[in-house]
């Protein structure tokens, strides 16, 4: 019985490997933070504690120790996910590691057909998404908008704001802060491509914006 069971713990890590390959290969090709080693040794690692945890558990709580990998696994995806302004990045990262270390708990628990399903249903996500996302929605994108006018202009400010509101399909004044003798607006839009070219036109033929950014 214990030769048994060591060589179906052979089959998990060969598994489990292969799962780890197969999630972190999508990473690796977009040069992500977490990459093919990464999430390979994430799913490797998460199948070696769900084994020990219910090989040592005996008449005890089966999954005593891989409870843990939940909460650890929480502190990896939060290194991976970063600010930069109004943008996050990261966060697709951070769930590849959530469901590379569930399918590595799955093997290690031997359910390998629940584990294979969800690796085949995460595939279908990370790929199908980006075809719906750029046949449906290519076309509609948040924008976060940056414009300096002088202070000396700012009476300007509520008509560049309103001229904006009327270019986009939806425009927030989201912020305001005087830097030195300029006042900078920050606006939160969600616009068209359609609407970004019109939008870029009108800010560079006013002679009110110093500069802006989006």
């Amino acid at each position: 019985m214990s030769e048994h069971f060591e060589i179906l713990d052979i089959y998990k890590a060969v598994i489990s490997l292969i799962a780890g390959l197969i999630l972190g290969f999508e990473r690796e090709m977009k040069d992500k933070s977490a990459g093919l080693k990464t999430i390979t040794i994430i799913c490797l690692g998460s199948t070696l504690f769900s084994i020990l945890s219910y090989k040592l558990a005996g008449n005890g709580d089966p999954t005593r120790i891989a409870s843990y990998i939940v909460s650890g696994i929480g502190f990896l995806g939060a290194g991976v996910i970063f600010k930069e302004g109004f943008n996050v990045y990261g966060l697709t990262t951070a769930g590849i590691i959530w469901i590379a270390a569930a399918i590595g708990m799955s093997i290690g628990f031997g359910e390998i057909y629940i584990a294979f399903v969800f690796l085949l249903v995460a595939l279908v996500v990370m790929y199908v998404s980006k075809v719906l996302s750029k046949h449906f929605l290519s076309y509609h994108h948040n924008r976060i908008l940056k414009f300096k006018i002088p202070s000396a202009q700012f009476v300007q400010k509520k008509v560049i704001v309103r001229e904006i509101k009327k270019i986009s399909k939806v425009a927030y004044q989201i912020a305001m802060e005087k830097k030195e003798d300029f006042i900078v607006v920050t606006m939160d839009l969600h616009i068209t491509n359609k609407q970004i070219d019109e939008l870029e036109i009108y800010l560079i033929e006013n002679e009110n914006v110093e500069s802006f950014s989006y």
